[in-house]
């Protein structure tokens, strides 16, 4: 793996914060070792005492921890969750942003707009493959797609509605529609209102991604040489979508967690 560091301790601890839209994690590292996975709810850390109580454990059973790493696509809990850290922690609190030193070139007309969990993803994309294109998937609430060439430059990218999302939205959105829960189908078409909807949703979605991947990779070839392509994939869906998808991929559960402390160490120490 390519993991370069700055001049950052092995030994040393690292708290990361992913909150994403749907789960927040908390997890403590020992240099590239994981000590402890925390995972919640983020509608439970609705306010400071919620946020507080879920954070304040952790520092208690790790009185040695003086670094943060917030990675946020949830303005307030990415904001109670900063103040925290920095009236309880002595060291350097870094948060998630384009305006960071990247392992990659960020071609986007609007650097502040795009998402903190897309830029740690694509930061462990290129820890993990240096010298290949990738294709970055993010199978969550939403669902994204960043691509980036073997050349570290970032080329484009695509963003749909989740699985959870599509079934919420026709549940929410019509009169009739139940809100399904999302399995495996048996068959390609459903007999029933249920198995419709979730057939639909499911080969829908793995239609188009197997769809994409495949016409990512062909522009890839023809409009950049790129003969090697890794299909790097991440989110609560990832496992799921990776059992039913034609297309090879990895998948890396915590990609944003530790693509946040790869950030961490390339930032926390680096020249002025």
């Amino acid at each position: 793996m390519f993991f370069p560091e700055s001049k950052l301790s092995p030994g040393r601890l690292l708290f990361v914060v992913e909150a994403g839209n749907t789960t927040t994690s908390f997890v403590v590292f020992k240099g590239c070792e994981i000590l402890e996975v925390l995972g919640v709810s983020t509608k439970s850390l609705s306010d400071h005492d919620a946020c507080r109580s879920t954070l304040e454990p952790i520092i208690r059973r790790y009185p040695e921890l003086c670094d943060a790493a917030i990675c946020s696509v949830v303005p307030f809990l990415e904001k109670i969750t900063e103040e925290y850290l920095r009236h309880h922690l002595t060291g350097t609190i870094l948060t998630v942003s384009a305006s960071l030193i990247l392992p990659f070139k960020l071609h986007y007309v609007s650097p502040a707009s795009f998402g903190a969990d897309r830029l740690a993803l694509c930061a462990m994309s290129q820890s993990l493959y240096p010298e290949d294109a990738v294709i970055a998937l993010d199978l969550g609430t939403a669902i994204t797609v960043d691509v980036l060439s073997s050349t570290r430059h970032y080329l484009g990218g695509l963003i749909m509605p989740g699985l959870d999302l599509m079934a919420k939205a026709l549940h929410e959105y019509t009169a009739r529609l139940p809100l399904v829960a999302l399995e495996r189908p048996e068959t390609l078409l459903g007999c029933s209102t249920v198995d419709g909807i979730r057939n639909g949703i499911i080969h829908g979605t793995v239609s188009s991604l197997d769809g994409l991947i495949e016409k990512i990779q062909q522009w890839l070839d023809e409009k950049h040489h790129e003969k090697r392509v890794r299909v790097l994939a991440t989110g609560g869906n990832a496992p799921f979508l990776a059992s039913v998808l034609s297309s090879p991929l990895e998948v890396e559960e915590l990609a944003v967690v530790k693509g946040t402390r790869y950030l961490f160490s390339l930032n926390a120490e680096a020249p002025d």
